[in-house]
């Protein structure tokens, strides 16, 4: 019987373990197939597009080498792309090295190949199918491949960055990435766009997924680690509150890519750190910067003169582009208990006297800003004009706002409360352009108090929404006009968003949200148009200056190819960007030149007018 027993126990134990073993293989095969499985395929209808014959912007006689050397004016309070701080002026370096999928041809508007060589797009109108460029690599030598675009949308909308914004876009506008294989993705938005636009619109840039570690502690740990780019530089040294240099990378992936070689051609670039202004062009003018901006009229007509130009050592240039116009202005608080009373703000507006500051200080050189959204072709609505210089006006809508009392200095005064505003800015150069405007106001009895700050500090009260007045411009961009970041509600109220003005009106959050959904172009334009007149309305914004070209200055041992800039140049000078990188250092020439400035010797003077891209 034991025997018997004892058998059967066996016997059962053995099926026992058959069984298992059965599920486990079982079991294994389906975590594989699971882990393993064949990635989503293709439509079938796919079509592929590319753009390699659009002409090439760059001189095929740009030589490589040298140090260039450039100036900010304050030192950047983190090195981070996103978060807190992150968005001051020395971002624009940072950004410029963070390459896109596709880019925009800077004369033709076509797009053209960056990090995706071809791209292609859905019937349903919102998904584009995007082949990356298998050379692409980072700093450190990593290739970008699809993860790093999946990593993009998982870092976007971490809580941990801190970046209100961009968790938003990445949720709400970009809404899925889709791996087909390693160098394979489709981005699909929110709603439909037109073609024109959709490469622009849900365009996104990779995350290296092998630098980060997302967690509570991001912010802090990242705030100065140098994170690896796709873009020709690197930060090679740095020292905090003096300077920052880039290196250009040995062998770079893109020196050989058609709208990619022939520029970026300063071995290194040095960005000092100079806090006036007018100190930064002594160091030019002794020779210790490459160049000098001379857009303000102060600059141009009486500070560039002298013997470094009548002697042809340094060259003069102004070059007319074609971009959408920086939203230049004063943007009001409206959290402000007096700024959120719109007679207020209208008044204001009517007492800002912008005409009398292009006609004194800025010498007829500068135009009236009309609205934030200038230089979008049909997305501008040419109807909507900046309110007049008006004190008949100003006076009447104070009086109706409350106001009708004054002190003995002739400022307004309501309920014991003088009408003194706050007018934060961070250029020492637009000193005399904010007289004018305080003392022009002080008729209305409007009290503008000016606080210059540097532009970091600045950019930190005016993103925490502590300012009053912000003395600001965004930079211009983009296809069509972004009104979601600076208007919406949902941006309002909170700090570090760009809805600076704090609006919030539902009824403008409702045609932002049709716009952002608006399909067909026609539909997107009339929305628009729609939009500037509203936000003409709130008055929370008065646009002040444009300006419709680039001047600098440089020593003349920097070369241009002949056509000098692109029609979306911003500056001749960018040393990086989708249009930057086209000029070069003749070391040859700069020891000619060095040697002239010893012997006392002429060049013939230069001074270059490019009405090419004029409007």
């Amino acid at each position: 019987m034991i025997n018997t027993a004892s058998g059967r126990t066996k016997s059962a134990n053995a099926r026992i373990i058959a069984v298992k073993a059965a599920l486990g293989c079982l079991l294994s095969w389906l975590w594989v197939s699971s882990c393993y499985a064949a990635p989503p395929s293709l439509p079938a209808d796919i079509v592929w597009e590319t753009n390699l014959e659009d002409p090439i912007f760059a001189s095929p006689n740009a030589k490589r080498g040298g140090r260039f050397r450039t100036f900010i004016t304050t030192f950047p309070l983190t090195l981070r792309l996103v978060g807190p701080d992150a968005n001051g002026s020395f971002a624009g370096y940072l950004r410029a090295n963070a390459l896109p999928l596709v880019d925009i041809h800077p004369n033709t508007l076509n797009p053209i190949p960056m990090l995706a060589t071809h791209w292609a797009f859905d019937k349903d109108g919102k998904t584009v199918y995007y082949k990356l460029d298998p050379d692409a690599r980072w700093s450190d030598e990593e290739p970008v491949t699809a993860d790093d675009y999946l990593y993009t949308i998982e870092f976007m909308r971490s809580e941990h960055i801190v970046a209100p914004w961009y968790t938003n876009h990445y949720s709400n506008v970009i809404v899925d990435i889709q791996k087909y294989d390693d160098y394979t993705i489709a981005v699909t938005g929110a709603v439909p766009k037109p073609k024109d636009e959709l490469l622009y619109e849900y365009g996104l840039r990779p995350t290296p997924a092998h630098f980060h570690q997302l967690d509570e502690n991001w912010v802090r740990n990242y705030n100065w680690k140098i994170e690896p780019n796709t873009g020709p530089y690197q930060i090679a040294h740095m020292r905090k509150g003096k300077y920052i240099e880039f290196d250009r990378k040995p062998d770079w992936w893109g020196d050989d890519k058609r709208y990619l070689k022939y520029r970026y051609n300063p071995d290194h670039v040095r960005v000092k750190v100079i806090r006036d202004i007018n100190m930064a062009y002594q160091y030019f003018a002794k020779g210790d910067l490459d160049t000098f901006p001379l857009v303000m009229p102060r600059f141009w007509h009486k500070k560039a003169q002298g013997d470094i130009y009548d002697k042809g050592w340094v060259g003069k240039i102004k070059f007319y582009n074609d971009v959408p116009q920086p939203s230049s202005g004063m943007y009001l608080n409206e959290d402000d208990p007096v700024l959120a009373d719109r007679n207020v703000r209208y008044a204001i507006a009517h007492a800002t006297n912008v005409q009398r500051v292009i006609d004194t200080v800025l010498r007829g050189d500068y135009e009236r800003l009309n609205s934030q959204y200038e230089g979008y072709g049909d997305y501008t609505n040419p109807a909507v004009q900046a309110r007049p210089f008006d004190l008949a006006k100003a006076n009447a809508l104070l009086d109706e706002a409350g106001w009708q009392e004054r002190d003995n200095r002739g400022i307004r005064i309501k309920n014991g409360q003088p009408l003194s505003l706050r007018i934060t800015y961070y250029n020492s150069g637009h000193n005399d352009r904010l007289v004018i405007i305080q003392r022009e106001a002080l008729k209305a009895g409007i009290d503008f108090q000016l606080q210059l700050l540097d532009a970091s500090t600045a950019f930190k009260q005016i993103l925490e929404k502590k300012h009053q007045i912000a003395w600001m411009g965004w930079s211009g961009g983009g296809l069509s006009p972004a009104f979601w970041e600076f208007y919406h509600s949902v941006n309002a109220h909170k700090p570090q968003t760009n809805n600076v003005t704090n609006t919030d009106n539902p009824e403008l959050d409702e045609k932002i949200e049709a716009y952002r959904k608006a399909q067909q172009k026609d539909a997107r334009v009339a929305l628009a148009h729609e939009l500037q007149e509203m936000i003409h309305e709130q008055g929370s914004f008065i646009p002040t200056f444009k300006v419709p070209y680039t001047r600098e200055a440089y020593w003349r041992w920097l070369q241009l190819p002949p056509f000098i800039a692109t029609r979306t140049s911003n500056s001749v000078f960018d040393t990086m960007g989708s249009n930057g990188g086209l000029f070069w250092i003749d070391t040859d020439r700069q020891a000619e030149l060095e040697a002239a400035r010893s012997d006392n010797t002429d060049w013939q003077p230069s001074l270059i007018i490019d009405e090419t891209w004029r409007r």
